[in-house]
């Protein structure tokens, strides 16, 4: 393989096909890899997490062109102030991060990829700080096979679990598989909503006309919980927007809202990616918290997840009980730190 680096937005931005084309092809096909998603968190450094950072994304390229391998990283101190290179996306609000390369070439390409990284043309960093890997990740064992096979250190540290439902394609047959109480409570939640006398409706986004308004929205309601106002900063507002805006265009944005009485009682943004259903953020109008809008929502989702034949339902980083409740199974997502 020939290996090359891109360090300028402008070389980042040309990539998009082919970056997205390696995506679909490679051994972690996630949402947080796609070049809108991972182009919309650069423009705002993770929307202002960082401070400081400088692109250096390493390309692996075979004899004849193709792209084979994407090392997608940006040189700045981690938490810990040590010059390091990390991966694009890191830390806080990308759930899943990896390397990008199909299955049979990985290894070749972290091969390649070290050897690179302990060449003169490398920034002087002193630990690859690589953040959110999931524990089913073709990377892990292949990394630390190469680490130590150069003498350097390698450490694994388990982060958060990341509950996802399997699911049968039957609304029906999914709630048979969860404990009786908390289907008792799904059913009894989502009736009770049905029956309060008030005009209730769900629906997805799907005008791009009104995509912003419905994203500052949905902004507007989470702030309404103290943890995620402080949350969103300017700068992780723009984050949201960009990041909204580029899943809309790309066809994998499920942007979901409970009215009651023409009112937004609760929302949902998720990533419907890849035969699966990404749940990423929500938000409570705390006015209609007797009726339980956030659940019925939920409740609304996985029947149309279900309906639809969508392998997974998957609630991403955070061990809040309710994600078990509902059917939840534990994965977890892990820091790999390499020292030479």
């Amino acid at each position: 393989m020939q290996y090359q680096v891109l360090q300028t937005s402008q070389e980042f931005a040309s990539l998009a096909g082919e970056w997205n084309t390696l995506v679909k092809n490679s051994a972690s096909d996630v949402p947080f890899l796609r070049h809108e998603y991972l182009s919309a968190w650069w423009e705002t450094l993770g929307g202002g997490e960082w401070a400081q950072g400088d692109l250096y994304t390493v390309l692996a390229r075979q004899a004849d062109g193709t792209l084979a391998g994407i090392a997608p990283m940006f040189f700045s101190p981690n938490r810990e102030g040590e010059p390091a290179l990390l991966l694009l996306g890191c830390i806080e609000i990308s759930d899943y991060l990896d390397l990008i390369a199909p299955s049979n070439l990985l290894t070749p390409f972290i091969e390649g990829l070290l050897d690179h990284l302990a060449g003169p043309t490398a920034p002087p960093w002193t630990v690859l700080d690589w953040w959110n890997i999931r524990d089913d990740s073709l990377t892990l064992p292949a990394i630390k096979t190469a680490v130590e096979r150069r003498g350097w250190n390698f450490a694994h540290e388990p982060l958060q679990n990341c509950p996802r439902i399997p699911l049968p394609g039957d609304w029906e047959t999914y709630l048979a598989s969860i404990d009786k109480k908390q289907r008792h409570e799904i059913r009894r939640k989502m009736r009770r909503m049905e029956e309060s006398g008030q005009p209730v409706c769900w629906y997805i986004v799907e005008d791009e006309a009104s995509l912003d308004s419905e994203i500052e929205a949905f902004m507007d309601i989470m702030i309404q919980d103290p943890n995620k106002r402080r949350f969103l900063t300017e700068a992780m507002r723009k984050q949201f927007l960009l990041s909204s805006r580029g899943a809309f265009h790309a066809g994998w944005l499920q942007l979901a809202f409970l009215e009651v009485h023409w009112m937004k009682a609760a929302g949902y943004m998720n990533f419907d990616y890849n035969n699966q259903l990404y749940i990423y953020n929500s938000a409570i109008n705390f006015d209609f918290r007797e009726y339980s809008p956030g659940w019925v929502l939920l409740g609304n989702l996985l029947q149309w997840a279900n309906e639809n034949k969508r392998q997974f339902f998957d609630f991403m980083r955070g061990d809040e009980d309710y994600k078990y409740r509902f059917g939840g199974i534990a994965q977890r997502v892990n820091r790999v730190v390499v020292r030479r």
